[in-house]
């Protein structure tokens, strides 16, 4: 009698198992490891998103600054519009009176990113002085994709003088 042909069947039964088994390690590590790099990517790109969206506001309130400092263009008393230029791109403020205060607003979009400034006036009867309040909001998109894309994040720089 011949036992070793059925040790050999055994023999291969067994090979095949503990390659298939060895197999399914390796793919559940592999897919893991795929998982691990796709959330990590994720988490990358929403900080510079962080970034860009910051860099645009950032942008917004230092041409708002800009202009105020140096040409005086928002209006402390009367409403009036003024025509100021950011990151090469001329726009015309749009001015509203909030209570007392004199609000000029505007939108521009530095490095094709978009920002939303508005710059407020605010005298104080007593002394005179006035308070002025620029607020920058600078978005990861274009302005035509801010209200629709899911992942437009937004950041905000408030300047107070």
């Amino acid at each position: 009698m011949n036992f070793s042909h059925g040790n050999d069947r055994s023999q291969k039964g067994f090979t095949l198992l503990l390659a298939a088994l060895i197999a399914s390690i390796v793919l559940s590590l592999g897919t893991s490891i795929f998982q691990l790099a796709q959330k990590e990517l994720t988490l990358s790109s929403i900080g510079r998103d962080s970034q860009f969206a910051f860099y645009a506001a950032d942008t917004g309130a230092e041409c708002a600054l800009y202009w105020d400092v140096r040409y005086q263009s928002f209006p402390t008393s009367t409403p009036r519009t003024a025509d100021i230029s950011c990151d090469d791109q001329n726009k015309t403020t749009t001015v509203t009176t909030v209570g007392s205060d004199i609000v000029s607003s505007f939108q521009f979009a530095p490095n094709g990113y978009c920002v939303n400034v508005s710059v407020s006036k605010a005298m104080d009867a007593g002394t005179g002085a006035v308070a002025t309040t620029v607020h920058a909001d600078g978005f990861s998109t274009n302005c035509e994709a801010v209200a629709t894309s899911p992942r437009a994040l937004q950041r905000s720089v408030e300047l107070k003088y």
